[in-house]
């Protein structure tokens, strides 16, 4: 049914992306599709750079990329079948990105409760249902 499924993974809170994932796998077993988790670090404002140290981009992404490695090693799926990449920019932008680039079929994203910021300004998740080219599950 879903060959290929992405999963986005805040870091910050990696919690969220529990059920997200569960989920994932039982559609990845049932069909014997990929996973592919994703994470997407905000761009510094180039107003920024000259208070922050010149490593501190790679540094963010190692970090970003060694605590992504280490939630995709905890899906249990065989390795081949699950993958990890970090990407720079919007959320929703750079989501919907990696969906088209990489044939995903299927996008499961974990949701919270929104809060009122999110009715204010919008939200990734919403967004990425709205502006998907494949099916996208949402799992509180």
């Amino acid at each position: 049914m879903y060959k290929s499924i992405l999963v986005p993974v805040d870091l910050a809170e990696a919690d969220l992306a529990d059920p997200a994932i569960a989920a994932a796998v039982a559609f990845a077993e049932t069909s014997g599709g990929t996973i592919r988790l994703v994470y997407v670090r905000s761009l510094v404002p180039i107003t920024y750079m000259e208070f922050v140290p010149a490593d501190f981009d790679s540094e963010q992404q190692s970090d970003a990329e060694a605590k992504l490695a280490t939630i995709a090693a905890a899906v249990p799926l065989p390795p081949e079948l699950v993958s990890a990449k970090v990407l720079v920019g919007s959320v929703h932008g750079e989501v919907l990105a990696e969906a088209d680039a990489s044939g995903a079929d299927l996008i499961v994203i974990g949701s919270h409760e929104p809060g009122i910021l999110a009715y204010v300004i919008g939200s990734n998740a919403s967004t990425i249902v709205r502006r998907a080219k494949c099916s996208v599950l949402v799992v509180r």
